[in-house]
């Protein structure tokens, strides 16, 4: 026990310097300019990463260690927690210490590890969730429903992915006779109102905002696109292999089987298992019958993989060291890729450590060069994620303002007085789709392109415009800035 608290401390600290090394991606410099408009809910997500990154910050300040700082706290803790629910749900089999290490081999938690996501604190609850559950198994003590409650209703203040709990749970409780009867006694349904109470904020928020971040999230499940479904199964399919890495990919695998087999004879932590294996998947599987499943939306099925890959036979074993030990490997890989250098030299839209972290700070010098050589009086980007990077690289003095239907469901500063009359200089993609929002400016005057590039690799070309600001339908906000 000794000898894992070490390790896991020591990985911690790893994660930790990583973290405070590496760029930030647009998604968590958007989700900082949430933290600093805390609300119960947001247009994308709910609102625990605005809280976390909140929290992160106000003891290191504006840094990229400040937005990520509880990022490898909760992987540690989540950790700990997976540990013991291993222990509880497959009794007698060791999968307490395997479990961890495969969870923490994945390519997935050496990314979501160093980074600062919706499923960072989703994972953590998720997992929290598990433990209680193992705990319920062990002791039979009914306290342990209210404690799942609060981790789920925590878990749903995450991502709405932690809702799928919810029928997993129901499946389990009516697919095992022996925990029938809890579904006669208020433990379960005490619970649910626990997870009910956390969450009824989110709520709250969404009713009072039109519903739309349900309406956002909602809207997936009805894409139907059967001439594309083979290609976004493969995607999906692919991108899991990828982020498992092959060897654990194939472990969580041959678990996710047993678990479905062992299910049948109704054990109850095999059943467990399989219920919050087989309900998600359905779910991203119905989804990329109709669109694209992005690799990270199934992360919530790694917890319970590792624990059901811990738990396979003699036979298995022996594919644990090397299968963890590649998957460490690629995850150093990556985390030199991003914050060193780039050893491994790939096609610019499979490298994503530079079409999400590569060339920020530079392409911000060159904006803020030419926005004051040209006198320009703020800089503007429709993009959200162009918006949030310039909003953390430009200078602190610097005015940056944000325009587009998403920017309405912040509490951010409205800057539609300000820009009136104007001038600046608009910053958009190099891109057909994304044309100058004209409604907004005055007939807008080319100022020619920049490249985001690292060590000379392009990740994306921008545009850049000098505009005049005039009264127009799109809300346009002040953002943040780092002091």
């Amino acid at each position: 026990m000794v000898v894992l608290i070490l390790l896991l401390s020591g990985l911690t600290l790893l994660r930790l310097i990583v973290a405070a090394q590496t760029p930030l991606a647009p998604d968590e410099a958007y989700y900082w300019v949430w933290s600093k408009a805390l609300a119960a809910g947001y247009p994308d997500h709910p609102p625990m990463v605005a809280l976390w990154i909140r929290a992160g910050t106000a003891l290191l300040g504006d840094n990229e260690l400040g937005v990520r700082l509880l990022s490898p706290l909760a992987a540690a803790a989540g950790s700990v927690l997976l540990w013991r629910a291993a222990e509880d749900l497959l009794p007698g089999r060791g999968a307490g210490l395997p479990a961890l290490v495969l969870a923490n081999a994945t390519l997935l938690f050496g990314v979501g590890t160093v980074t600062m996501t919706p499923d960072t604190p989703l994972l953590l609850f998720w997992t929290a969730a598990l433990f209680g559950w193992g705990r319920l198994l062990a002791t039979g003590r009914r306290g342990w429903w209210g404690g799942v409650g609060v981790a789920v209703g925590l878990a749903a203040a995450s991502k709405y992915t932690a809702l799928l709990m919810a029928p997993a749970v129901l499946l389990w409780l009516l697919a095992v006779p022996s925990l029938r009867p809890w579904l006669r006694r208020p433990g379960p349904w005490l619970g649910g109102l626990a997870a009910l109470a956390v969450f009824a904020p989110v709520l709250a928020w969404n009713a009072g905002h039109d519903w739309v971040s349900f309406l956002r999230q909602g809207s997936r499940l009805g894409d139907w696109r059967p001439a594309w479904a083979l290609q976004f199964l493969g995607e999906l399919l692919g991108g899991q292999i990828g982020l498992a890495t092959p060897g654990l990919a194939l472990l969580f695998g041959a678990g996710f089987v047993v678990a479905l087999r062992r299910a049948r004879a109704r054990e109850p932590g095999w059943t467990l298992l399989a219920a919050l294996l087989v309900v998600p998947t359905l779910v991203f599987v119905q989804h990329a019958l109709g669109d694209r499943v992005q690799a990270n939306w199934p992360s919530v099925l790694y917890p319970q993989a590792a624990i059901a890959a811990a738990g396979l036979g003699a036979r298995w074993r022996r594919l644990r060291a090397p299968a963890a030990g590649l998957g460490f490997l690629v995850t150093a890989v990556v985390w030199v890729q991003a914050v060193i250098w780039a050893p491994v030299v790939l096609p610019n839209h499979w490298d994503a450590t530079l079409t999400r972290l590569g060339g920020w700070q530079p392409l911000a010098d060159d904006v803020a060069r030419l926005s004051r050589a040209g006198e320009a009086e703020y800089v503007a980007a429709a993009n959200y994620s162009q918006a949030a990077e310039l909003a953390w690289y430009l200078p602190a003095d610097m005015t940056v303002l944000a325009l587009g239907a998403r920017w309405r469901w912040l509490d951010l500063p409205d800057a539609s007085r300000f820009a009136n009359g104007r001038s600046g200089l608009l910053v958009r993609p190099d891109r057909g789709a994304d044309p100058p929002p004209s409604a907004d400016f005055a007939p807008p005057e080319p100022l020619g392109r920049l490249d985001r590039a690292r060590e000379g690799i392009v990740a994306e070309h921008v545009r850049l415009d000098r505009v005049v600001g005039r009264p127009g339908p799109a809300p346009i906000v002040f953002l943040p800035r780092r002091r």
